[in-house]
């Protein structure tokens, strides 16, 4: 099992996790309990239930780089470019447009 913590405004709003079933995202209780706070994606509403998928969610999957950046980013950082859920904790949090990104 692995696990990142997703951030949304800078401010911790859950937890993405893949394990042997595929992947998991939960918000956080104290983001879900703040109204004021935006869901991370139209796709993941606000909401106590877990959200499970098979392959890393369409939203995630949209924060990484692609063609040449991608390239680089798997080489210079050691990473098979098929590791998309590493690539994502190791990469998401620099130089991601928009607001929400994903750490280790």
């Amino acid at each position: 099992m692995k696990k990142g913590t997703v951030f949304c405004c800078g401010i911790k709003a859950g937890e993405l996790i893949r394990d042997d079933d595929g992947y998991v995202f939960r918000y956080d209780p104290l983001y879900f309990a703040d109204t004021s706070l935006p869901a991370v994606s139209a796709t993941l509403p606000k909401t106590r239930r877990e959200y499970h998928s098979k392959v890393l969610f369409p939203f995630f999957f949209g924060l990484l780089a692609e063609g040449a950046q991608k390239e680089r980013q798997c080489r210079e950082l050691h990473i098979d470019e098929n590791d998309h859920f590493t690539r994502l904790l190791e990469t998401s949090a620099y130089g991601a447009i928009g607001a929400v990104y994903v750490t280790a």
